[in-house]
This record gives C-alpha cells, structure tokens and sequence, in this order.
C-alpha cells in the first residue's frame, strides 16, 4: 500500500512534524518507508525522516507493508491533514 504527497507546509517536514509521523507509524505493526529524491528510509525514525530534508514542494511517498498497513496509510493521510503537511499527489 503507497500513496505520495506534495509538502505543502511553508517550513517543510521539520521536527515538530516528523515527530507526530513518527510517533504515529511506530502505533502499528507494518514496515512503513518514506521515498523522496531517490531516498528511502524507515518511517519509524526521526532521524531517517529529517533525513530526507523535505522542503515545501517535494513529494513524499509512503509506503506500507503488513497486516495493518491499510489502516497507517489513512492513519497517516489525517497526520498530514490536520498538521498542514502535504496534500495527496497524483
């Protein structure tokens, strides 16, 4: 299960932001990755996920694999809704 969004948060994907997804994806059971600029790194990082240095206008694509990974991914869609970070792409 993927979806990719556009970083719409005027500062990017900083610390306060990374730490409500990070904080979110280690509440499930999947493996949860973020793809951006050729990178891909654990979503249950925060190092990994500053690591991308997302910057407004970047895309984002996560990507979840296991049991629950239907339920991270709409989950993660309200994270990036309610914190302002990104809209969905494509």
């Amino acid at each position: 299960m993927q979806k990719t969004y556009k970083i719409t948060d005027k500062d990017g994907i900083h610390a306060r932001p990374a730490t409500a997804l990070v904080s979110t994806v280690n509440k499930f059971k999947s493996e949860v990755f973020a793809e951006s600029n050729g990178r891909k790194v654990t979503m249950k990082s925060i190092l990994g996920v500053l690591s991308l240095g997302l910057e407004p206008g970047d895309l984002i694509t996560i990507i979840a694999d296991g049991e629950d990974a239907s339920e991270v991914v709409e989950t993660l869609d309200e994270v990036f809704a309610a914190e302002g970070l990104g809209i969905v792409h494509g």
